[in-house]
């Protein structure tokens, strides 16, 4: 079972921006500036990193809303991602979007398949052991290199790893995930 990539949900079209509408989905964050012609550094959650790039329109979280900017260049750097938006030619104009989200309209994305899941998809439902013990809530994943781990919170915080020998089940319609997992662990 695999996931792919790790997608969050993001915001709508209305003037404000509300990052938790599942119509979008955030892709990544301007996480710095590259240089001084208005290249930026990119946080990319998506599986490879430079998946990001596939996007041609990416939509910018602002104070006032979302802002739809054209791509005009992107490639891999290092172990990141550095990119060039249309209206954005110099250091100091690109400034202006450091630590913004990364949006797309989730219809855009492929289909996931039967037994790959967006992360965006996967964060608040709810994981139960097989005898229907509540283990808490989805709150967020991470990978570890060798696996992705769901950050499980209820009565308290657990780590479960998102692998085929625990995950059970994933009803996503149903809300739920079905973990071979000792509550007591």
């Amino acid at each position: 079972m695999k996931t792919k990539g790790d997608v969050k949900p993001g915001g709508d079209d209305s003037p404000a921006a509300d990052k938790q509408d599942p119509r979008w989905v955030i892709l990544g964050r301007i996480s710095g500036l590259f240089g001084v012609r208005g290249w930026v550094k990119v946080y990319s959650h998506t599986s490879p990193r430079t998946n990001i790039l596939e996007y041609k329109t990416w939509y910018l979280s602002r104070a006032d809303g979302w802002e739809a900017v054209r791509l005009r260049a992107g490639k891999a750097h290092g172990k990141g991602v550095v990119a060039q938006l249309e209206g954005y030619d110099d250091r100091d104009r690109a400034a202006e979007l450091l630590q913004t989200d990364i949006a797309v309209p989730r219809e855009q994305l492929p289909e996931s398949g039967a037994e790959n899941f967006y992360w965006a998809d996967l964060e608040g439902l709810r994981v139960e052991t097989p005898d229907g013990v509540d283990l808490g809530v989805v709150d967020h994943l991470f990978e570890t290199g060798s696996n992705d781990v769901m950050v499980v919170k209820g009565e308290r915080e657990r780590l479960i790893p998102f692998i085929d020998q625990v995950i059970v089940d994933v009803d996503l319609d149903a809300g739920v995930i079905t973990a071979d997992w000792d509550p007591e662990f």
